[in-house]
């Protein structure tokens, strides 16, 4: 699995990586990008299977980057997890129309997130059988 980290904090960013190493799951590579605009050019250039991104970043917001990935077939069947400070019911139902698969609140526990991140590769294996 190849996983891309959106997040405008370098302090996240290294959190939700040491995470992923916990959560001993297969992992080819995570690449990190501070913006939506950042990981658009990251998204054309590589294939991930998994995008981690926060939703209040500068130059490009996760939402207006998620827009733009929903409109790419290319990346259809790019797994979406949002992991924000912004819980509001607004953004949620925003995330829902954006085929977000999970929605996470910061703080968040690192064991939720090994959760996720577990059920996650639990399917993607189901589906490549």
């Amino acid at each position: 699995m190849r996983i891309l980290i959106v997040d405008d904090s370098a302090m996240m960013r290294a959190m939700i990586k040491r995470v992923i190493k916990l959560a001993d799951v297969s992992v080819d590579e995570v690449f990190e990008a501070t913006n939506g605009a950042e990981a658009l050019e990251l998204l054309k250039q590589h294939d991930f299977q998994l995008l981690l991104t926060d939703i209040n970043m500068p130059v490009m917001n996760g939402a207006d980057m998620l827009r733009e990935i929903s409109l790419n077939e290319r990346w259809r069947n790019l797994s979406r997890v949002i992991i924000s400070t912004d819980g509001s019911t607004v953004r949620r139902e925003e995330a829902e129309d954006l085929d977000v698969r999970c929605y996470l609140e910061k703080p968040f526990s690192p064991e939720v997130l090994r959760d996720v991140l577990n059920e996650l590769a639990d399917s993607e294996f189901a589906e490549t059988e």
